[in-house]
């Protein structure tokens, strides 16, 4: 039995980087910078015309000399809010420290992030799509009100990750993402994600209430993200996947020795990145985002990063959509073991090898020659890995743990699927499109006709569920959920009733304008696009309208009404005519920044952002 603390005291991190920047070189580069030898820091730009600007920063302690000095923001979520921003600050300070260092000047800045799990079953969940659009906002603001010549951006969850992506994309200035990593698991590998079902099994009588109360006293016994390969270790991924983070950085324990050495690394690495003047959109091109969406096939990646990564490459100008997701998806081999998908809990990634173990199994379906935050390419990266005894130390942990890598991390060769996690449907019912992780689906709903039960709200839906009103055979559609509906929050707990159900979870779809927590399993399709308050068609179902469902072929469409099967064209005469007859519901937020969300928000399928 090993601790952590064994573990990790001769881990990676150095073994990584050893090869990575000389801080009196960065000085010096800097010193050079400052006599001209180099182009002017665009703060220094900004001095000569904002007199204001130094008396304002000495008020607040800094030197005459701080004022010369590249100027670095750390942009964080750190804040009492859950646990994978509360421990950020011990990161945030050991950043500053090390751009101090290293010849530039950190200014600190916070954001703090909502927590999704917190915001569950209550109208709260509302509010998680939009906050990653007002974080982004907000590092907007941070970054250009004042200026700076770089940014580390520490973050670990569900909105924080994509939100700093945004944001860092929107100002386009020398980047790195260093991320608070994950929590361990509880008592005989619990995770987060079980709670969920253990609630529902509860609501059934199948498990008493202090069952369930201990399984919520030890499913989160750290800070970091929740662990198992939902939106926020997904995300995570992604960003390391785009070149944003060091590799071998991404789902790091949060409680280990090497994710502080990420923070002092990305101090010193950022203020070379300013001196060479190498932004985001630098580094970060369309060829980037297809590296990350095959990474999100190998790893069964959250479907919210459907919504998550169009946004992020709208903010690099890059044009990507879902349609991308499902070309990238369809042959791409799938070879993580981590729940919700698998066995093991997400800290087990990083012991496997984590993003680069993954990225040299798939290497010969990426794109090598892109850039990364380490100044070298992603092929440059990999080699570097194979040489410095990365992978041998990361088998290593697993040997102290009973495993072998191939437990965790299949080969491409062995892979557990060979077509991918995630498909875009399409038809009359989702003429834009709809998403759904095929992966989770049970065989017998990927081909179905089902007879339709709409709802108008989650909570209807949910309790048709628990009280045993849905039957096999049912197609649950909740609608009225999507981004200009209620803000397109999670349907995590009925999905979690559904999945819960040995009878239903094999023998009903679930089909939403919302979108699912990264930790649903089962038939679940999300998304639906145009959504209900649009006028979708999601939005004319009736009941005992029968709903093909079709994954191999990609086809979600309306093709019965009220129990009998109909041609194509009497279904679109009957869905125009109930057109003529609908009328928009009124808006449930008539003010505040749901209502302000309501009217400026995109399609699911294009992200789901304020435009």
């Amino acid at each position: 039995m090993f601790t952590k603390k064994q573990v990790f005291i001769d881990g990676n991190a150095d073994v990584i980087y050893n090869t990575f920047i000389n801080r009196a070189d960065v000085r010096q580069h800097n010193h050079e910078k400052r006599k001209g030898v180099f182009m002017e820091y665009n703060s220094q730009k900004i001095r000569k015309i904002a007199p204001e600007m130094d008396p304002l920063r000495i008020g607040m302690g800094w030197s005459v000399d701080d004022l010369s000095k590249p100027q670095i923001i750390i942009e964080s979520t750190f804040g009492d809010s859950h646990p994978g921003s509360a421990h950020l600050m011990d990161l945030v300070e050991r950043t500053s420290k090390n751009i101090s260092q290293s010849g530039g000047k950190p200014a600190r800045y916070f954001a703090t992030d909502i927590c999704d799990g917190m915001a569950q079953g209550h109208d709260g969940i509302n509010y998680s799509l939009v906050s990653r659009d007002m974080i982004a906002n907000m590092i907007e603001i941070h970054v250009n009100a004042t200026t700076f010549d770089g940014g580390v951006f520490i973050c670990s969850c569900d909105k924080g990750v994509p939100a700093h992506l945004m944001g860092i994309g929107r100002v386009n200035i020398p980047s790195i993402i260093v991320t608070g990593g994950v929590m361990e698991a509880g008592p005989n590998l619990l995770t987060l994600e079980q709670i969920g079902m253990y609630s529902a099994m509860e609501k059934r009588g199948e498990i008493t209430e202090e069952q369930l109360t201990d399984y919520k006293h030890h499913a989160c016994p750290s800070c970091g993200a929740c662990s198992f390969m939902g939106t926020a270790s997904t995300m995570q991924i992604m960003a390391e996947a785009l070149g944003l983070m060091f590799p071998g950085s991404a789902l790091m324990p949060a409680t280990c020795e090497d994710l502080k050495i990420m923070a002092d690394r990305a101090g010193e690495q950022v203020v070379k990145l300013a001196a060479q003047g190498l932004k985001a959109r630098d580094i970060v091109t369309k060829k980037s985002f297809e590296n990350a969406i095959m990474v999100h096939a190998a790893i069964s990646g959250s479907s919210n990063s459907l919504i998550h990564i169009p946004a992020i490459a709208h903010e690099f100008g890059i044009n990507l959509n879902a349609d991308d997701f499902d070309r990238i998806h369809r042959d791409a081999h799938y070879l993580l073991n981590i729940r919700p998908a698998g066995e093991w809990p997400a800290e087990y990634f990083y012991y496997a090898g984590g993003v680069p173990r993954i990225m040299e199994e798939i290497k010969e379906r990426l794109h090598l020659d892109v850039m990364t935050v380490t100044g070298k390419t992603l092929g440059e990266n990999l080699e570097e890995m194979k040489k410095n005894g990365y992978y041998e130390r990361c088998d290593e942990f697993l040997e102290q743990r009973g495993l072998k890598r191939e437990e965790i991390i299949r080969s491409y060769h062995e892979p557990i699927g060979k077509n991918g996690t995630i498909g875009v449907l399409k038809g009359n019912l989702a003429p834009d499109g709809a998403v759904v992780k095929y992966s989770a689906v049970p065989k017998e709903m990927q081909k179905a006709v089902l007879k339709a039960r709409p709802f108008d709200s989650e909570e209807e839906a949910l309790n048709a569920v628990l009280t045993k009103k849905i039957k096999p055979g049912d197609a649950v559609i909740i609608r009225y959920e999507g981004p200009k509906g209620t803000g397109m929050p999670e349907m995590f707990y009925t999905t979690e009733a559904i999945t819960s159900d040995p009878e239903l979870s094999k023998s009903i779809a679930l089909v939403t304008d919302g979108r699912f927590s990264g930790a649903t399993k089962g038939p679940a399709i999300g998304h639906v696009s145009p959504e209900a308050a649009e006028g979708g068609p999601i939005a004319l179902i009736e009941e005992d309208d029968l709903i093909h469902i079709d994954i191999e072929n990609r086809v979600l469409e309306v093709v019965g009404i009220h129990g009998e099967e109909q041609s194509r064209q009497v279904i679109e005469g009957v869905l125009e005519e109930r057109r003529k007859q609908w009328e928009k519901p009124e808006e449930k937020y008539k003010n505040g920044v749901l209502h302000l969300f309501a009217k400026n928000a995109v399609s699911p399928m294009q992200g789901g952002y304020m435009s």
